[in-house]
């Protein structure tokens, strides 16, 4: 409650210091820093959308509106005033972002105790990460806790499937990888088939699921700890087109471009020089996702993930603070305009170019045979129509006793419900109604 309220002063604050220092001139200065950020959207859009010459004057506009507003600020004397509103709107936010944070009540996912496996087998991907394997030596570490580790041999292509299957065969009572995302859900989907716990070891570049259990992703070595001191989660696992996937699937835009070859290479690069195609006019096939009886007609962009996204924006970015709810999480997405993208990149989740849904199962088509698909990052081609569903506490999930734990999740910034928050009304269950 009274977090809210002082974010709330915060705000009238900054107005107020605005209106007393500018005086006549605020409604000037104001304006001055909308125009300014609607250009810098304007140039943002034409920088990604565009190429030659649009794309190095959108980058020249991105960079001059808001430089231009700071100049006209510094010449006519405001600056100071401006600087100590945007402070106190500043922190302001940040109250806001903590008030709702603790108003929001998250449980956490159960904990089962569990004996500790007397047969464990890791597969390691020795190349995942930039080389986090060797660098923190989790071979020999998993080994020194009586694990059979399996060396991925970068220089050779190996079905990790079929590695895991002959793990189990020779009696393996727990599965566990040590690599990204994407080798993660091939080794999970063996565990599930077979009831044996699963464990992850944070060795990947990003991490998301690892990030979304709570483990120590700075640290992959104290996710072996789950070895001898470890518990249970229950966690549902996504499959699509009969392909388990721990994260998300990605259809439209993103799958477009990591099907490239180049991608893995120069991902940078390749998201460059491939969004113009991609944004203006999306040239790739026109797709429509069903679920639960809702619709989404031409989105340029869909992303089903196991589990739903907490609402985030560019600041706080989406996570799964639970993965045992038993739906689909459904994100689709269609810009039109340096408008829409500009309201995208401040609103996240909350934009109207983004369309939110939640399902058991999801239905892609489109208007060609096949589409390109990245499941957990990795690039295929599957016919249409694509299925996506959810199999409900089908992973056994071993993880250390001591974990940093899940972030709570953050709800949209909206300031009429940070209102009912300042004036004390809650609902019987301890939220804000």
């Amino acid at each position: 409650m009274w977090l809210a309220r002082a974010a709330i002063g915060c705000g009238l604050a900054a107005v107020l210091l605005l209106a007393a220092g500018a005086g006549l001139r605020g409604a000037l200065v104001v304006a001055v820093g909308a125009a300014a950020l609607v250009l810098m959207a304007v140039g943002v859009w034409w920088a990604l959308s565009r190429r030659g010459p649009v794309r190095w004057f959108g980058v020249l506009l991105a960079v001059a509106a808001p430089a231009g507003a700071l100049a006209l600020y510094v010449g006519g004397g405001t600056w100071p005033w401006v600087l100590g509103a945007l402070a106190l709107w500043a922190v302001g936010l940040a109250l806001a972002r903590a008030a709702l944070r603790s108003a929001r009540h998250t449980r956490e996912m159960p904990e089962r105790e569990v004996d500790p496996p007397r047969r464990p087998v890791l597969i390691m991907n020795p190349k995942s990460g930039g080389g986090k394997v060797e660098k923190f030596d989790l071979a020999g570490r998993a080994r020194e806790l009586g694990a059979e580790v399996v060396l991925l041999d970068p220089s050779a292509q190996q079905d990790v499937t079929e590695l895991a299957e002959r793990a189990v065969a020779d009696g393996a009572d727990l599965l566990g990888v040590a690599g990204g995302d994407g080798t993660q859900a091939l080794v999970a989907q063996v565990a599930a088939r077979h009831g044996l716990p699963f464990l992850v070891v944070s060795a990947g570049t990003r991490n998301h699921f690892a990030l979304d259990l709570g483990l120590d992703r700075n640290d992959p070595a104290r996710c072996l700890d789950a070895l001898t001191d470890g518990v249970e989660l229950r966690v549902d696992l996504g499959e699509v087109a009969g392909r388990a996937f721990v994260n998300n699937v990605s259809f439209g835009t993103y799958a477009e471009v990591v099907r490239n070859p180049e991608y893995r290479d120069a991902k940078a690069a390749t998201v460059l020089a491939m969004l113009p195609d991609l944004l203006v006019g999306y040239a790739g096939a026109r797709l429509t996702a069903e679920t639960g009886g809702e619709r989404l007609e031409d989105p340029q962009a869909v992303l089903v993930s196991n589990n739903p996204y907490d609402a985030g924006d560019l600041l706080d970015p989406g996570r799964r603070s639970r993965m045992d709810l038993g739906r689909l999480g459904v994100l689709g997405v269609r810009v039109d305009g340096a408008a829409q993208a500009a309201d995208l990149a401040l609103r996240g989740t909350s934009a109207e170019a983004v369309t939110v849904l939640v399902g058991r199962e999801v239905v892609v088509t489109a208007d060609v045979a096949t589409i390109p698909v990245a499941v957990d990052g990795e690039a295929l081609e599957l016919d249409v129509p694509v299925r996506c569903v959810i199999r409900p506490g089908a992973l056994r999930v071993r993880v250390p006793r001591e974990r940093p734990g899940t972030v709570a999740p953050v709800p949209p910034l909206r300031w009429s419900r940070l209102a009912h928050l300042a004036s004390g009304r809650v609902d019987t269950n301890g939220g804000v109604r």
